[in-house]
């Protein structure tokens, strides 16, 4: 048991020590008229480390994973940035171009959803010639897994899919709501087969006006122009596919299909994984996990992100 302790101490300290080598540097990134402020950490005792640039999920998600407007705190990304820099690895996070407010006015005229393409090109750009950096391991969470495996066709090293979709948009969305109405799933797909035959929908249905109301139509057709399931097989980089077991919103399934769509690629299932990439143990806790920094990050997502990034 003494033996152990003495262990554990040494581990803390090294870890604490690795802590103080940490330090971060803001960095804005312009994309035209959009502002990208993002932050950049490492361990400046380290000449050389791998470096991972996070593209975030769908919301207007900022570099440490919380949402103004909708009360998300889970402050994921920021966490996961500290657990990989102890472990010799720099980080890169930004705010996403919508959750900025100044650039809203920018983005009316231009609602593409490949413009995040074009920002996370942008912090590839940044850093590509970086002698601090070995290599860039892209990892795309959510909305951003298709993003990010877009943006990983030139200039990356690695990619991670971290609860990433496996079809496209409307697919994904019809096939959601089948399971909890089929009314409700034919009533998506009749809007849905609409938009994607004449650009438009002409009556947007009550019940389904979160989604395509006028203003969000034009993205959504630009969003489901990409099938991630196509999209990943282009890819000639590693690839690891993560997916946990209690997400609420990208099931397990998800996963299998992008494993099936690349085979060569890792395929890791992490248990008791939420969405918000935390540990739960209660059922009851896994929404509280969105509006709460508490939860802790999945130590095993932790350790498959480096072994792979090191690799």
């Amino acid at each position: 048991m003494k033996q152990i302790t003495i262990c554990l101490a040494l581990l803390f300290n090294v870890l604490m020590l690795s802590q103080e080598n940490i330090i971060s540097e803001d960095i804005l990134i312009m994309n035209d008229s959009i502002k990208l402020p993002g932050t950049l950490s490492y361990n400046e005792e380290l000449k050389s480390q791998p470096l991972v640039i996070f593209i975030h999920g769908s919301g207007n998600v900022d570099r440490n994973g919380n949402q103004a407007g909708v009360n998300i705190k889970a402050n994921y990304i920021k966490q996961l940035s500290d657990s990989l820099n102890v472990r010799g690895i720099a980080f890169y996070r930004y705010d996403k171009r919508n959750s900025t407010e100044e650039n809203v006015k920018f983005m009316m005229d231009d609602l593409d959803f490949y413009r995040f393409v074009d920002d996370a090109n942008l912090a590839i750009t940044k850093f590509k010639n970086d002698n601090r950096f070995s290599s860039i391991t892209l990892i795309g969470h959510s909305q951003g897994s298709l993003v990010a495996m877009l943006a990983s066709q030139e200039d990356v090293d690695k990619y991670v899919s971290l609860a990433g979709i496996s079809e496209d948009m409307g697919d994904f969305i019809i096939n959601s709501y089948k399971q909890v109405s089929e009314d409700m799933s034919a009533m998506a797909k009749e809007q849905i087969d609409e938009l994607k035959e004449t650009g438009t929908i002409e009556n947007v249905n009550p019940a389904l006006a979160h989604l395509f109301s006028k203003q969000n139509q034009p993205f959504f057709i630009t969003w489901m122009a990409y099938n991630p399931s196509v999209e990943i097989n282009k890819l000639e980089i590693p690839v690891l596919i993560i997916n946990g077991t209690k997400d609420l919103q990208v099931k397990v399934e998800e996963a299998n299909k992008l494993h099936e769509a690349k085979p060569d690629s890792e395929l890791v299932i992490i248990e008791s994984m939420s969405h918000t990439l935390k540990t739960i143990e209660k059922d009851e806790d896994n929404i509280k996990s969105y509006y709460s920094p508490d939860y802790p990050l999945s130590d095993e997502l932790i350790h498959i992100l480096e072994a792979f990034i090191k690799k």
